[in-house]
């Protein structure tokens, strides 16, 4: 804000400074121009005196009265004669002096341009500091009070809401802001509440296990001593036990897999319907700049637009995912993305050049966590084909991966409405 105020202050100099200048600079244009209107008009008058002996004075726009002094003139006559009450000019003429007064037109026009351009600099500067103030207040201000929220939200401080702005330079970014920290609320609690469910998920277990392991200790150490010597009955009953104890703590590790199996990311899918134009127009508009400065070629094949079900953002997102892994592992040569149609499904295939992963590894790709040999160290997750596939099965629709021989081939098949 001190810099917007220094920059307001130094327009308000420039702009004063401006306007003495343009005053200074009319006022000697002008003024040359009214010597220069008068001075021939009595240049003109003067050759008519000498041609005709006198001048008509309705020809001239600045001659108001021409007078001459006679020869045998007194003295009271000549004061008269040459005394300053108006603008004149004294000129001699056949041997007579002749007075030309004059009243140049060019002064009230003078007068009339000076306040025109003065008004038209006013109004300037005015609709400037409208335009200065309407800045400040509709865009620099609400940008000011919302400066560090981004630094809050990324600090983890989520109380409280964002007062929405009807502003329609701001409203829209308010109401994003709201919306992401309203989902960050909602992530934040649901982890808890996973955790919270987790964590007396295993305590609860932790619990069940220690039954079935104190058996299991107690027949191992009875076994250990002897103490069924000669009992085979009983040494078999013993037997069968641990077994029944060792498939309870099976079942209990089944649980605990299953419940760290369970859809942790909390994916939702808006059921819906969406063209293949608008999916492919945003995916192409949004990776032909950045693929572009990457200097890999990107080409998008021609297609038959027609009406897909599913959730047109989560769609994005899956083949934003892909074409992320194809940026990131590929070789940067070349990306394309073609479509095609089988049965009721419309394929959206995405091929890159590079090295692919291994072929005892394409069985893993839509895990969560897999990586494959082929990142070469590169950060990630492994949750991107992992997320692709649990939202295309939300959606109804498939998804595939494919080695070839130098690169990869990644298909996802939506349903056609």
């Amino acid at each position: 804000m001190k810099a917007y105020r220094k920059l307001c202050a130094a327009w308000i100099v420039f702009f004063a400074l401006m306007a003495v200048g343009v005053n200074f600079a009319l006022t000697q244009i002008l003024d040359i121009g009214q010597a220069r209107t008068y001075m021939v008009e009595i240049n003109r008058a003067e050759d008519e005196i000498q041609c005709e002996g006198r001048a008509d004075l309705d020809g001239y726009t600045t001659l108001v009265n021409i007078s001459k002094l006679e020869e045998n003139a007194g003295e009271n006559e000549k004061a008269s004669f040459f005394e300053p009450d108006s603008d004149y000019a004294v000129r001699l003429i056949d041997g007579a002096y002749y007075r030309f007064d004059y009243e140049p037109e060019e002064r009230e026009n003078a007068s009339s341009i000076r306040l025109a351009v003065n008004l038209s600099m006013a109004a300037a500067a005015l609709a400037a500091a409208i335009l200065m103030f309407r800045l400040w207040r509709n865009i620099l201000l609400p940008f000011h009070k919302i400066a560090g929220l981004p630094e809050q939200i990324a600090r983890g401080n989520l109380t409280g809401d964002i007062r929405e702005s009807k502003n329609k330079y701001f409203g829209k970014f308010i109401w994003g802001l709201n919306i992401l920290k309203e989902s960050l609320e909602e992530s934040r609690a649901r982890e808890k509440r996973t955790l919270k469910e987790k964590q007396t998920l295993i305590l609860s277990l932790s619990h069940d296990i220690k039954t079935p392991l104190s058996a299991i200790r107690l027949y191992a150490k009875a076994l250990e001593k002897d103490l069924y010597r000669g009992d085979e009955e009983k040494k078999s009953e013993i037997a069968r036990k641990i077994s029944r104890n060792t498939d309870e703590i099976n079942t209990y590790l089944k649980d605990i897999v299953k419940a760290n199996d369970e859809d942790f990311l909390n994916l939702e899918v808006q059921s819906g319907e969406f063209y293949l134009s608008e999916l492919l127009r945003e995916i192409r508009e949004y990776y032909r700049e950045k693929l572009r400065l990457l200097g890999t070629e990107y080409e998008v094949g021609g297609y038959r637009d027609c009406l897909l079900k599913g959730d047109i953002d989560r769609a994005v997102e899956v083949l934003q995912n892909i074409l992320e892994n194809a940026i990131k592992y590929g070789d940067g040569e070349k990306i394309t993305i073609s479509v095609a149609q089988e049965d009721d499904l419309r394929l959206v295939t995405v091929d890159n050049t590079g090295i692919p992963p291994g072929a005892d590894e394409m069985a893993h790709i839509f895990s969560s966590f897999y990586r494959g040999s082929n990142t070469g160290g590169r950060p990630g997750s492994g949750l991107g084909l992992y997320i692709c596939r649990r939202l295309m099965t939300m959606m109804d629709g498939e998804i595939r991966a494919k080695r070839l021989e130098n690169g990869m081939r990644v298909t996802v098949g939506f349903r056609m409405q």
